[in-house]
């Protein structure tokens, strides 16, 4: 049987290292991400991901920061990104550090309670994945991510926004875990 109050430590812990990273850079620049529109956010999450993939192909990096900070954005970005499908973007910073950290705190709890349900019922597989496959399955949902705000939400039988966030959250975390063990 898997032992899944280990995975609940190991994935509160990662969390928490996000958001020690993220309230140190609220102080730095407060709620900037809020002027982010969609399309830009999902941007970001794309050259965060596309730069994990190429450090995991090339082996090396020659800005020095290596694979594991840039899950950690991810999953901060991916955390924003829920917060902007509940609060929309806005035109200047229109929320303070301690409702940030609110939002945040609410965001993550739900990722939480999330990872719980889906590694119940994929029984762990997280664990017998490849780094490289985590990689991969984030580029895939943002570039589904890219397709459902071209089609302005409009699907047919797709999950939303929202749930692919979460997916990359999940899969970010896992990756974080794993470059830590």
């Amino acid at each position: 049987m898997a032992d899944f109050p280990k995975t609940e430590k190991q994935f509160a812990d990662v969390m928490h290292e996000c958001r020690t990273l993220f309230s140190q850079k609220l102080h730095d620049y407060g709620a900037s991400w809020r002027m982010l529109r969609p399309s830009s956010l999902t941007d970001q999450l794309f050259i965060k991901a596309k730069r994990i993939r190429s450090l995991e192909i090339k082996k090396t990096s020659l800005v020095g920061e290596g694979i594991r900070p840039e899950f950690i954005a991810l999953i901060n970005y991916g955390i924003v990104g829920l917060i902007q499908i509940e609060k929309g973007f806005a035109d200047t910073v229109d929320t303070t550090p301690d409702e940030a950290l609110r939002l945040y705190d609410e965001q993550a709890q739900n990722a939480l309670q999330l990872m719980i349900k889906k590694n119940h019922d994929y029984d762990e597989a997280w664990r017998g994945m490849r780094v490289s496959s985590y990689t991969d399955f984030i580029l895939t949902k943002l570039q589904r991510i890219k397709e459902i705000e071209d089609l302005e939400g409009g699907t047919l039988v797709s999950e939303g926004i929202d749930a692919n966030y979460m997916d990359i959250i999940n899969y970010a975390v896992f990756g974080a875990i794993k470059l830590k063990e």
